[in-house]
């Protein structure tokens, strides 16, 4: 009974971060749900982001109090304006938009347009020069296709809309438009689809600039995401004041009661947790590849809860994004393997003596190869961060 009992340990501790991803895509696939419910519903796209973020840095801040009440590192006047530029552009103008391309188009696009992030993060990275690709190499290729993959999956979803795909009955009239308004819909879908399209290329070149960031200055992970969830709730609340001048509007109904923290508890707090565990366990590669589960989940409950309508175009894209997701990630894997396996035969070094006897020469500190070898290992944990998927949307 107890080798059971041990076994089955052994069992749920095995597949602990397999649930963890489940988890994490659940979560997101009900952050794109219940945001566009909202919005269906009246609810303020630049408001809602306000109020998101007004609960996140409330859960954070007495959070992050107490941990680094001693010990936080000083803070410079422009160290401050990175962070606070940081915010600006990698939360409150990517949840903006984020939330204008929701209610532009719908959750299945939203779903399938996250599995370019890892893809656009690799271009801002070759862009920057904080990565190498080798044209000639078989991983190098596939990254690269991948892009190719990835950019012919935007422009399907952007430019061909196709026919309606019917997999479930849903109720005559709920989806007849005029020809006036078939055309603005069309019309709509398009700049939303563009807009999602700047928010998930702008949120890969914030990753990046941060990863720089805290490779330069060592700073605490708690702090730095409080100190962004702060600076964006003071930025978004002017940014809603500009666009929305009616406090009416500013009164949050069932649903915005609901998905409001929602999003800034369970997405920005539990969803990130998990992410960040899952991460220290298995790697970012492991991480990127569920992304597609969320797009199915979102799919499958989005026609059925929301009544949002599949055309063929968003399948075709959201099947492009996918493909160029796993080239890109089948391209990374391969070369950090080499990478890693290169690293170790560096570390074991070995020199024949003379009476035949092998000894492993230790490193000196302050030696060069010791340096060299913090340089690849700071060089691999800023990958890990770029490689990130579970963003703050």
């Amino acid at each position: 009974m107890a080798l059971r009992m041990s076994c089955l340990g052994g069992l749920i501790q095995r597949q602990k971060p397999y649930l963890a991803m489940i988890a994490i895509q659940l979560i997101g696939a009900g952050s794109h749900l219940l945001s566009k419910a909202a919005f269906n519903h009246g609810l303020n796209t630049f408001v809602f982001t306000f109020y998101r973020q007004a609960i996140a840095t409330a859960v954070l801040l007495p959070v992050t109090i107490f941990v680094q009440r001693t010990g936080a590192p000083p803070l410079s006047p422009r160290m401050l304006s990175e962070i606070f530029l940081f915010a600006l552009l990698g939360i409150t103008l990517t949840l903006n938009l984020y939330g204008v391309g929701l209610h532009y188009t719908s959750a299945t696009l939203v779903a399938a347009s996250v599995n370019t992030i890892p893809v656009l993060t690799f271009v801002w990275s070759i862009l920057l020069r904080t990565e190498i690709v080798s044209v000639g190499s078989l991983p190098g290729k596939a990254k690269l296709g991948g892009v190719l993959a990835c950019i012919g999956g935007i422009v399907t979803v952007i430019v061909y809309k196709g026919p309606q795909l019917h997999f479930w009955d849903r109720p005559q009239g709920s989806h007849l438009e005029t020809e006036h308004g078939s055309l603005r819909g069309n019309q709509r879908w398009a700049l939303g689809t563009f807009l999602i399209t700047l928010c998930n290329t702008a949120w890969p070149l914030c990753v990046v600039l941060q990863g720089r960031f805290l490779k330069k200055h060592s700073f605490p992970n708690l702090l730095f995401t409080t100190l962004l969830s702060a600076f964006s709730t003071v930025q978004s609340f002017f940014v809603a004041l500009a666009f929305e001048r009616d406090l009416s509007q500013w009164k949050l109904d069932l649903n915005g009661l609901v998905t409001v923290p929602y999003c800034g508890i369970v997405v920005s707090g539990v969803g990130y947790y998990l992410q960040t565990w899952c991460l220290h366990e298995k790697g970012p590669v492991f991480i990127a590849m569920f992304s597609p589960l969320s797009l199915l989940i979102t799919a499958l409950l989005s026609g059925f809860f929301l009544g949002e309508e599949i055309h063929l175009g968003s399948i075709l894209g959201g099947i492009l994004m996918v493909l160029a997701l796993y080239c890109v990630l089948w391209g990374k894997n391969k070369e950090e393997k080499a990478r890693k396996e290169a690293t170790t035969e560096e570390r074991s070094r070995e020199i024949t003596l003379e009476e035949g006897k092998s000894k492993i020469l230790p490193v000196e500190e302050g030696s060069s190869v010791e340096l060299e070898m913090e340089e690849r290992k700071k060089g691999e944990i800023q990958g890990e961060a770029e490689f990130i998927i579970l963003n703050t949307k």
